[in-house]
Order: C-alpha cells, then sequence, then structure tokens
C-alpha cells in the first residue's frame, strides 16, 4: 500500500513538472547577433547577455532568453567608443513567439553613442 502510494505520487509530481517544462520551453527565444556593417564589434552585450567579439558579415551563437521582443537593449564596442540602442519601454510590445531569431545589427558614420547602430529582427525559419 506504502508503495503504491509512493508511486501514484511520483508519477502525479512527474507530469507537474513535465506540462510546467512545456510552458516555459514555449515562451523562450533563441537569440544570436549578426553584424551586417564594415566595422569590427567588441565587447557585445544584447539584452541581458554576453556576446562574441564580431567582424563584419559574422553572426554570434544563440542564446536563450525567457522573454525578448522585437527590440532590444544593445551595447557594443567600436574603435574603442561604445554605442548603445536603448529601449524606452516595451509598452504595447508583444513577447516574441517561440523560435530562433537575429538581431541584426547595423552601424552608419555616425559618432553619437545613440545614434550610431540600427537593429532588425529576422525570424529564421
Amino acid at each position: 500500500m506504502k508503495l503504491s502510494r509512493i508511486l501514484i505520487l511520483s508519477v502525479i509530481f512527474s507530469l507537474i513538472l513535465g506540462c510546467a517544462d512545456d510552458d516555459l520551453k514555449n515562451t523562450q527565444a533563441l537569440i544570436r547577433i549578426s553584424n551586417v556593417s564594415t566595422f569590427d564589434y567588441k565587447n557585445i552585450t544584447a539584452i541581458s547577455a554576453d556576446y562574441e567579439n564580431l567582424n563584419p558579415g559574422e553572426k554570434s551563437e544563440y542564446k536563450l532568453f525567457e522573454k525578448a521582443y522585437r527590440y532590444g537593449f544593445v551595447e557594443l564596442e567600436i574603435d574603442g567608443e561604445i554605442y548603445t540602442i536603448q529601449p524606452i519601454d516595451f509598452v504595447g510590445e508583444t513577447p516574441l513567439e517561440k523560435g530562433k531569431y537575429t538581431y541584426q545589427i547595423d552601424a552608419n558614420d555616425s559618432t553619437e553613442q545613440y545614434g550610431k547602430l540600427s537593429l532588425t529582427l529576422i525570424e529564421e525559419e
């Protein structure tokens, strides 16, 4: 009788954890960075993760996020200067669905910290 209760409780506990894992997986987005500029990117931070340095035309590895949006905070270094994309808020924005995405980062010739970078979201197939 005691063994039966333990077995039943184990099955119920496993089902609960399995459902919780599925719910979490449905809200996760894999995001990588793509350097589409002519500049080298160093010390890259996007959303809340650090990415490896990227030369022109390179893409980073994917990072997993529980919640992300079509745009986000990005900060990186070009030729020793720091440049930033700083969202003000995400009011009215819907979080990205589960899937793979690329934040395509371009840089223009500006020297302004908040005016040099642009971000385009690419949804991967």
